[in-house]
Parts: structure tokens; C-alpha cells; sequence
């Protein structure tokens, strides 16, 4: 029995074929999957009914690919990169290698020579923190979210231009947790604890006391001095 070694590759190319070749699959989908196109689905379709899985084994397997760096190239950049260009980032070493030395070098060889010969040191990708939604509560009024929103709410259009019918204010907004209805919306000249003191003081007449206020961190919510804080503890 013949063994044939296949990279993963070409054992996923295989497998699509064989299901091409067994009219589990239609060719668009195969291509789609192998990302060739059409007239490269139906070529490899017709080695495989002649030559079998060995025909799908790349015909340049242990050759030099072509891109690859002669040592003559890679002795000479690396000779520049430590001496003319020492510092360089791989970007404008290899800008300079190209321009000024006539070599033939890619930004991702100067890069893994460098980064080989410890004359640069990648950047560590930062992670990417993911926030897990925070599930609604359950109950109407265990949750009231308070924020307030400045701007100019009321805008009149005339003679072709925006006149304001008053200064700038802000929208003081409760919102429902569990059910997210509006249930108490006022104007007011600023945000400021007054201010949402008196918003509350209606909320309180009209649906009674929630569970907990929820607001962002905005500094009337806060005690940043350390004398307010030691006054407080008093």
C-alpha cells in the first residue's frame, strides 16, 4: 500500500473534492469553501479522477520558493541593519535598504530579521477586555438609571438660520431598569444636585422609593477632596 504524506492543506482540498467528485457537493460550493475559483475546482476535480489523492500533493513541495532570500541579499541586510541602520524600525529599514542599498527585500523579511537577530522587539497586541452585558433587573422599580443630557432643545428656524428660543439646558431623565420606561423627565438650567434633588423628590410622590439609583460618574455623585471625605467621617 502507497502512503501518501498530505499537509492539512491539501487534506482539506481533498476531502472537498472527493465530495465534488461524489456529487455530495456542487463545485460553486467547493469553491467557495476553498476560495478558487470555478475553472480551478474543475481542474483539480480532473486530477483527482486521474491521478487520485496524489494528484492533489503540490508539485513544489521542498522547493526554494521564489521570495525567498538568497543568503548573499540576507547577509548584506543584516551587515546594514547592524551597523548603518542600527535603530532603524523594520518600516524605514527596509525603505532605506530598498532606496539607498538597491536590495530586494520585503517589509516582512526585514522584520523577521530583525526581530531573529534581536534588533527589534514586536509589540505586544494589547487584549481585547470584552464587557459581558449586564442582564436587566427583574423588577419594576429595583433599578432606576438616572443621567442627564445638555443641549439646545429648543431650536427655532428663521430667516434661513437656527435661533435658539432659550439658552441651553439639560434633560434630567429616570429610566426603569427591568421595563425601561421614562418615568420622570424635567428641564433644568444645569446638572447639579439641586437639580436632581428636586427631579427625585417628584419621582418619590409619583412611584414611591426604588430599590437603588444607578447613575454614571459624574462629580456631583462623588466626594473627591480629601477634607469633604475626612469632614464626612467626623
Amino acid at each position: 500500500m502507497e502512503i501518501i504524506s498530505m499537509s492539512t492543506k491539501e487534506i482539506d482540498r481533498l476531502e472537498v473534492i472527493q465530495k465534488v467528485e461524489d456529487k455530495r457537493m456542487q463545485q460553486k460550493e467547493a469553491g467557495v469553501i476553498l476560495n478558487l475559483c470555478l475553472r480551478q475546482i474543475k481542474r483539480l476535480t480532473k486530477t483527482y479522477r486521474e491521478d487520485g489523492a496524489s494528484g492533489l500533493i503540490s508539485k513544489h513541495r521542498g522547493e526554494k520558493s521564489n521570495n525567498c532570500l538568497s543568503d548573499e541579499v540576507k547577509k548584506k541586510a543584516l551587515d546594514l541593519l547592524k551597523s548603518k541602520y542600527q535603530g532603524f524600525g523594520p518600516t524605514l529599514a527596509r525603505e532605506k535598504l530598498v532606496e539607498q542599498e538597491l536590495l530586494k527585500i520585503s517589509d516582512e523579511s526585514v522584520r523577521k530579521l530583525m526581530i531573529a537577530e534581536g534588533l527589534w522587539k514586536p509589540r505586544k497586541i494589547k487584549k481585547e477586555v470584552t464587557h459581558q452585558l449586564r442582564e436587566r433587573r427583574a423588577c419594576f422599580g429595583e433599578l432606576v438609571q438616572i443621567d442627564g443630557s445638555p443641549h439646545d432643545w429648543f431650536p427655532e428656524r428663521a430667516s434661513g438660520r437656527c435661533e435658539g428660543r432659550a439658552e441651553a439646558c439639560v434633560l434630567l431623565v429616570f429610566i426603569d431598569d427591568a421595563t425601561g420606561k421614562l418615568l420622570q423627565l424635567r428641564f433644568v438650567q444645569s446638572e447639579s444636585f439641586f437639580s436632581y434633588s428636586e427631579a427625585a423628590d417628584r419621582y418619590f410622590r409619583q412611584h414611591g422609593k426604588p430599590v437603588a439609583f444607578y447613575s454614571d460618574k459624574h462629580g456631583i455623585f462623588r466626594v473627591n477632596t480629601r477634607r469633604a471625605q475626612a469632614k464626612r467621617t467626623l
